[in-house]
């Protein structure tokens, strides 16, 4: 852990901010809190840039402990949609909405600029909403068992991509059982730990299929998709990334 860092934040809470609404109207979150306060970028946040060239989720981590202006919201703890929120208006406030970047004419094989704007991106609304508690009770398609399930945090995202950095090369990491371990927390009103693992260990592939799509469709999301049109007149479909380069007019 690394105190200056996870205090730098609440330390700045008379600098300048605004206010900015959560796409999950923070229903994931103990808090319930459906705004945050974030501060804008200054020039000492030249360091945290610099320092996460080499790693993209860890310069995420370090700006979003250092512009959550929040006594009681941890980065890791937050969804990935209300990350995703924090970096754009990070960004737009910073440099504005234009986000230019390279891409591939599929037809000629050469590299292309193109522009977009980040205002147009949408969040994709969403009809269910979780419990009290920030969970989802649904009934499984093949083994009929009823269990709650929940979201990843971006914290537990980045647990589970370090735990496949460090797996043994050569073997398959179990990555979608670890995503499962945290995303299902009571089977049949069972919350026993050991319960769900075994559980799990048998889980049908339907169901796991069933659990991941009930998270995507119903857990508010950015759509980083975009279709830009190449010079050769094709549309091409591109993925926005929100890593260094997101942030890379800095430079």
């Amino acid at each position: 852990m690394e105190p200056n860092v996870y205090t730098a934040g609440q330390e700045n809470f008379n600098l300048p901010h605004d206010l900015l609404k959560l796409p999950t109207e923070g229903k994931f979150y103990k808090t319930k809190k459906k705004s945050v306060k974030i501060g804008y970028l200054t020039a000492n946040d030249e360091n945290i840039l610099i320092s996460g060239l080499n790693n993209s989720q860890q310069l995420i981590l370090n700006l979003l402990r250092s512009k959550i202006y929040e006594h009681d919201i941890r980065p890791e703890n937050l969804i990935d949609s209300d990350v995703e929120a924090i970096l754009i208006f990070l960004r737009n406030t910073s440099f504005g909405p234009e986000y230019k970047f390279d891409v591939i004419d599929t037809k000629t094989g050469k590299k292309f600029e193109t522009t977009i704007l980040l205002d147009e991106l949408e969040f994709k609304k969403v009809e269910n909403f979780p419990s009290e508690d920030g969970t989802f009770t649904v009934k499984l398609p093949k083994s009929q068992s009823t269990v709650k399930i929940r979201p990843l945090t971006f914290g537990e995202n980045l647990e589970i991509d370090k735990m496949v950095e460090s797996y043994p090369t050569g073997r398959v990491a179990p990555k979608i059982t670890w995503r499962l371990q945290k995303q299902i927390v009571d089977v049949e009103g069972n919350s026993e730990l050991g319960f769900i693992s075994k559980f799990i260990s048998e889980l049908p592939i339907m169901d796991s299929k069933f659990i991941r799509n009930f998270l995507l469709e119903n857990v508010p999301s950015l759509d980083l998709r975009k279709k830009v049109k190449t010079p050769s007149g094709d549309m091409v479909d591109i993925d926005v990334n929100l890593g260094v380069e997101f942030f890379r007019p800095f430079f």
